[in-house]
Order: C-alpha cells, then sequence, then structure tokens
C-alpha cells in the first residue's frame, strides 16, 4: 500500500477520476492531475508551457477552427433546409418517408459540421417539428435526427479522425477515406430500423407538390460541398487542413452571393462568435489531455495500462472485445477527443502487440465513440434534442434504443469485416 500511495501513476489517475466523479469539466480534470504529479515530482515544470504549445502547434490541427467556422456557415447559409426539401420530395409519402429523410440528411450533414450537437442543433429545428406535425411520435422524430447526427464525427471530414490521426500518427486523408464505407453502413442500418418502426407505427410520409429538378436545382450547391471538399481531398488537390479553409470560403460563398441568407455583419459576427466560443473549448481539452498524456507516458501509466489489459488474456479477440467495451463505457461519460488522449496510448502498445491495422483500429474506435455520444447517462446529442423538442431525457432515450441497438450490430459489422474500412485508403493509394 505504502508503494503505490508513492507512485506517481496511481496519483495522475486518482487525481483525474476524483474530479470527474464530482462533475469537473473534462480540460480541468486533465490539466489540474498532470499539473499536481509534475510539481510533487519535480519532473520539470518548465517543460509545461513548451508542452501546450507543442499540443496545439501542429498543422493538421488547423482544419478544426476552420471545419468548426465551415459548419456555422453553412447552417445559417440555409444549405440544410434545401436538402432536406429534395429528400422530402425524394421520399414523397413512402413509409416512413420523413425518417428516411431524417438519416439521409443527418448523415450528410456530418459531412459538413463534423459535430454532432452542431448537426442536431442545425437539422432538429427543422426534421423534428415536421416529422411531429406529419404525425410521427415526437421522441421517435427526435432519437432519429439525435442518433444518426452521431455519425458526424464518422463521415469524413472528421475533426476526430484528425486527432486520432495526430495521436497515433496515421495518415489523415486515409483515416478520412477508411471512415466513408463506414460511415454508411452505421447510417444504413440505422434506416433500417427507423423504417421497421414506421412500418410497425404507421409512419407515413408527405407528398411535396415541388418537383425534384427544382428541389435538386434549389440543393445543388448543399449536395456540391462534399463533393469539393472530399473530392480536393482524395484528388490530391489540396490537405485536410486546406479543404476546411476552401469549405469556410466556400460556405461564404454560397451563403452570401447564391442563396443571400447571409446579409449581414452582425450575421458574421454572430458566426464567427459561436465559432470561437466552439473552438476554444477543443482546443483547451486537447492542450490539457496532450499534458495529461505526456505525464501519464513519463510516469509509467500508459506502460502499467497495456500490460494490465495484456495480462487479462492472449486471445486477441478477448482484447478486442474489452476494448470495445471500456471505449463504449467512457463514451457515455466523455467527450471524443478527450478519450483519443487519454485511452489512446493505452492501446497503441495492443495495436502493435497483435499487429492490427491502425486504420481500421481508428474507424472502429471512432465508430464505438459515436455511439457514447448518443448513449445515456451523458449523450450531449440526446440532450441537444430533447432541449430542442422540449421532451424529457428520458423520453428521448426510450426511443433511441432501437436505433443506438442498430448502432451496435453496424459496429460488430465493421469489427468483422476489416475491409470496410481498408478497401478505399488502398484504392486512393493512401496507405
Amino acid at each position: 500500500m505504502q508503494q503505490l500511495l508513492q507512485d506517481p501513476a496511481f496519483w495522475l489517475l486518482a487525481l483525474f477520476i476524483v474530479p470527474l466523479l464530482v462533475r469537473v469539466p473534462i480540460a480541468i480534470a486533465l490539466g489540474f492531475s498532470a499539473l499536481v504529479v509534475v510539481w510533487r515530482w519535480d519532473m520539470g515544470s518548465a517543460m509545461i508551457s513548451y508542452n501546450f504549445f507543442a499540443g496545439i502547434a501542429k498543422f493538421p490541427l488547423l482544419a478544426i477552427p476552420f471545419f468548426v467556422v465551415a459548419g456555422y456557415i453553412m447552417e445559417r447559409a440555409g444549405i440544410a433546409a434545401r436538402i432536406i426539401g429534395l429528400m422530402e420530395v425524394l421520399t414523397g409519402s413512402m413509409t416512413g418517408g420523413l425518417a428516411v429523410v431524417a438519416v439521409t440528411v443527418a448523415t450528410f450533414w456530418g459531412a459538413v459540421s463534423g459535430s454532432g450537437p452542431a448537426t442536431v442543433a442545425a437539422l432538429g429545428l427543422i426534421l423534428i417539428p415536421g416529422m411531429t406535425k406529419a404525425g410521427y411520435d415526437k421522441a421517435f422524430s427526435t432519437a432519429t435526427v439525435s442518433v444518426t447526427s452521431g455519425l458526424a464525427i464518422v463521415i469524413p471530414p472528421s475533426i476526430a479522425f484528425i486527432i486520432y490521426g495526430g495521436v497515433a500518427d496515421v495518415s489523415v486523408p486515409a483515416l478520412f477515406a477508411a471512415g466513408f464505407v463506414p460511415g454508411i453502413v452505421v447510417a444504413a442500418f440505422i434506416m433500417a430500423a427507423v423504417l421497421i418502426i414506421s412500418h410497425c407505427k404507421g409512419y407515413k410520409g408527405r407528398k411535396q407538390a415541388k418537383s425534384v429538378w427544382v428541389a435538386l436545382r434549389e440543393a445543388s450547391w448543399g449536395v456540391l460541398t462534399p463533393v469539393i471538399i472530399l473530392g480536393g481531398i482524395y484528388g490530391g488537390v489540396f490537405s485536410p487542413t486546406e479543404a476546411a479553409a476552401v469549405a469556410v470560403f466556400y460556405g461564404l460563398f454560397v451563403g452570401i452571393f447564391v442563396y443571400r441568407t447571409i446579409n449581414s455583419m452582425k450575421m458574421l459576427f454572430e458566426i464567427f462568435a459561436s465559432s470561437v466560443k466552439a473552438t476554444a473549448v477543443v482546443m483547451i481539452v486537447v492542450t490539457c489531455a496532450g499534458l495529461f498524456s505526456w505525464v501519464a507516458s513519463a510516469v509509467g501509466l500508459v506502460e502499467k495500462g497495456s500490460a494490465v489489459l495484456l495480462s487479462v488474456s492472449a486471445d486477441p479477440v478477448i482484447v478486442l472485445l474489452m476494448i470495445n467495451v471500456i471505449l463504449l463505457l467512457a463514451g457515455m461519460v466523455l467527450d471524443a477527443i478527450s478519450i483519443y488522449y487519454v485511452l489512446l496510448p493505452f492501446m497503441l502498445p495492443i495495436v502493435a502487440h497483435f499487429h492490427w491495422d491502425p486504420i481500421w483500429f481508428g474507424v472502429m474506435m471512432t465508430v464505438n465513440l459515436a455511439i457514447g455520444q448518443v448513449t445515456p447517462p451523458v449523450a450531449v446529442n440526446l440532450y441537444m434534442g430533447a432541449n430542442i423538442s422540449g421532451l424529457s431525457m428520458e423520453q428521448v432515450s426510450r426511443a433511441a434504443l432501437p436505433l443506438i441497438f442498430a448502432s451496435l450490430l453496424a459496429l460488430a459489422t465493421i469489427i468483422l469485416f476489416p475491409q470496410l474500412s481498408t478497401f478505399l485508403p488502398h484504392l486512393f493509394g493512401l496507405v
């Protein structure tokens, strides 16, 4: 016991977990535990400022604020509303038509915003009232939008993949390519679930008077967004960071000159102010989590954690199952970025030990964390949806359970068939 109390690895972990239990913000818990251990064991306080700087002074991380700004711009530009209109025309009055619209648009919008809660906010204000007016249960409507919006961190371009690539030293374009098919697989499983529920409940779509060609023309600028961004990345025209900057200027062009929905300096100021706030939250977590990861590596916590997992079983299937359970539980209480910095260093030695493909592992991990974002008790996406719909968290959570189960089935498929993740990166020559 005396030896344990003198172990800096023990105190680093304890000083991180205890504040979390009393609901201290994750960034403060990470930074506080690292700072105390650095001070108590005299690990070099002068390294702290350098570590802070090194944690964020990475070219790929520049994509984060750009993608955040692009998401806000495209939401205010009215692109989401026009894409929803197009999907409503295409689905017509088919059973579950509006539910299919919700899943399709939320999947598509994830490629624009890169943020689950932002996707819920952008689409929920339009889709949830529309589905409810057409006779869909409000809790089901809210759950459909909220759960599918979790795909925002899987469908490229993804801020989560940028973080994973930085921590695991993996090609970000390769991760973007790898995430596309698994993201579609998860969306397909969710779509199957909402169609089954809609058939059982008798939910119908709404017949639209607008023609397909008119709706397509109105939504064409929005539909081109992922084509331009992802086509430029995979075509070698620009890097993911440059693509994020292109997305910002493309969104401004559409909002100001095409749709004319961004029509005042006040609106631009609001967009940039919201973007700065959202980016600041992310980057504070990144800096504190980076410091925590450095200290954890220095005091041997990473090696000890990896050794504990490997000591449980030598069977890769058992270890992989344990890792997925740990990730799912962690995703229920922590955000994805914090989990990458806290848990990924423990798991990378295991990935190397079993010779797993780090790109496949990154996709699996990200899909798992996307499911965690919509699984109570934290479930930030569900909270956002409940706030928009005016329902209680319990009502939305119950409606979300079948969709979460469908997502878990999709995760199992992605784990069993690694080719779903590795096919496109090899096809594009990114690995």
